[in-house]
């Protein structure tokens, strides 16, 4: 039966490869009731101490790790590493970067089963699904009990996202949120007040209509199903049933419902009106609008701040706000889901290479490391005593407007619709909500219709993917 399924799920990996490729409990099953995750032996609970090999030959563990970080981020991933292996001699990790997150994930999905992949690997939130169906992990929560590894200086609503069933199964590593960016000046010349931005819906598309002048546009948001996940858990709402797939596999996405469909009606609307522009799916065009005064709001990652911020000096000064959300939406309701992504250690790895990036992992969660991380890419410490180091301290008085995004992340609430959706086809589903969200824009079809169809479209493919990791 484990051969099948092995040989199935191996089936599954191509497939979604192709995919990919062409276009970018109670009610069912437990998040680890299927066994993959647990079924492959693993030494890694047994203890926290490397392998007695290792310390007869006197060479450090090499540990490979695969990451997504390309340019700057890239840059500060190399120093991290730097500092990891010359702060002792034990552990040698090698970073190598692979790509965009598909990228990575696409060669890991090749890799698996041939000794060829690395010790660990960055993979993308929505990925969590697959990889903890592949059985070819070792649950974060295994060193974490081996050695009572004291996770409660952790962001509780950062390790949400990834635990399921009680049991952390990554580490998060970089973590954002989107936030409102907006031009405070334009808001002054416009006679709104650049201290109190809009906080609901209404208030957007009031805010953009008085900003529509003078050759600027009251706002542009990119066509990326992300920001829509986002929109819909800040009221409170869920993606798929099952408690978005976290009391059970999710068998059904809900995008037709009316949190979700009311959503795209005020955007459809703002661009109908002419005070929100349509700029298509890219947010590198929605910044670039934004800081050359093309339009005066947009949304954007936390990770971004810092670049909106120093494209914007010299021109204008840069206000943040939380996500909006229909005045009739519950104050206390809801909230954001992080996004980012993880480290994974993989379980066909020598047990002392496992333990050895379990060690590389302990020390990105030092608040001194976290702190350098946010200081130099803009994404959440995951660690809270990071926010009393110094060089955190002196940032957010450079950047106050990070504050927004600090707060609210403290303000959601863990709940099914703020942990996330999870489901094994989440690329896919997500490109398939952008679909929909471009044919309502451009009048192909009502939010409703566009809605329906990738709403049943992507429960179909949920429901393919299901039977190929099913008992």
């Amino acid at each position: 039966m484990q051969t099948s399924r092995k040989w199935m799920f191996a089936c599954l990996c191509m497939l979604m490869v192709v995919l990919t490729a062409c276009g970018g409990g109670t009610g069912g099953q437990s998040a680890s009731g299927n066994g993959t995750a647990d079924a492959a032996p693993t030494a890694a609970a047994a203890g926290t101490e490397g392998s007695s090999d290792t310390q007869t030959s006197g060479e450090p563990v090499k540990v490979v790790w695969w990451h997504a970080m390309s340019g700057e981020l890239g840059t500060v991933v190399d120093g991290l590493v730097k500092q990891f292996n010359e702060s002792q001699d034990e552990v040698e990790v090698e970073a190598v970067f692979q790509g965009t997150y598909d990228e990575s994930l696409n060669k890991l999905k090749t890799a698996m089963g041939s000794g060829t992949g690395p010790t660990m690997i960055q993979t993308y939130e929505i990925g969590s699904r697959f990889m903890i169906d592949s059985g070819a992990i070792t649950p974060m929560q295994q060193f974490i009990d081996a050695e009572s590894y004291d996770v409660s200086n952790l962001e509780e609503n950062i390790l949400g996202y990834y635990t399921f069933d009680d049991r952390l199964y990554s580490m998060p590593f970089n973590t954002s949120n989107p936030i409102l960016y907006y031009n405070k000046d334009a808001f002054k010349a416009a006679g709104l007040d650049p201290e109190n931005p809009p906080k609901t819906y209404e208030e957007v598309a009031e805010a953009a209509k008085t900003l529509t002048k003078d050759g600027m546009t009251g706002g542009s948001f990119a066509i990326y199903g992300w920001f829509m996940e986002q929109l819909t858990a800040n009221q409170g709402a869920e993606l798929l049933n099952h408690s978005n797939g976290r009391d059970g596999m999710a068998d059904e996405a809900l995008l037709g419902q009316p949190a979700i469909v009311n959503t795209l009606e005020w955007w459809k609307k703002m661009v109908d009106d002419g005070v929100m522009l349509n700029l298509g799916r890219k947010t590198d065009d929605t910044k670039k609008a934004f800081a050359a005064g093309q339009i005066a709001m947009t949304l954007d990652s936390t990770a971004s701040l810092r670049g909106i911020v120093k494209a914007a000096e010299g021109k204008f000064e840069v206000g943040t706000a939380p996500l909006p959300k229909p005045t009739e939406a519950d104050a206390g309701k809801g909230g954001v889901v992080v996004g980012g992504a993880s480290l994974w250690i993989l379980n066909d790895r020598p047990e002392e290479e496992q333990q050895a990036a379990w060690k590389f992992i302990k020390y990105l969660a030092e608040p001194a490391t976290q702190a350098q991380w946010h200081v130099n890419t803009g994404y959440f410490p995951i660690t809270k005593e990071a926010y009393n180091e110094d060089l955190v301290k002196e940032n957010l008085e450079k950047y106050p407007q990070f504050q927004t995004a600090i707060d609210q992340l403290h303000n959601s609430e863990l709940t099914p619709a703020t942990k996330g959706a999870v489901m094994g086809v989440f690329p896919e589903a997500r490109q398939l909500t952008e679909t929909a969200i471009e044919e309502a824009l451009t009048g192909t079809a009502s939010p409703q219709e566009a809605l329906d169809r990738a709403s049943a479209e992507i429960t179909q493919k949920i429901q393919d993917y299901n039977s190929t990791v099913a008992q």
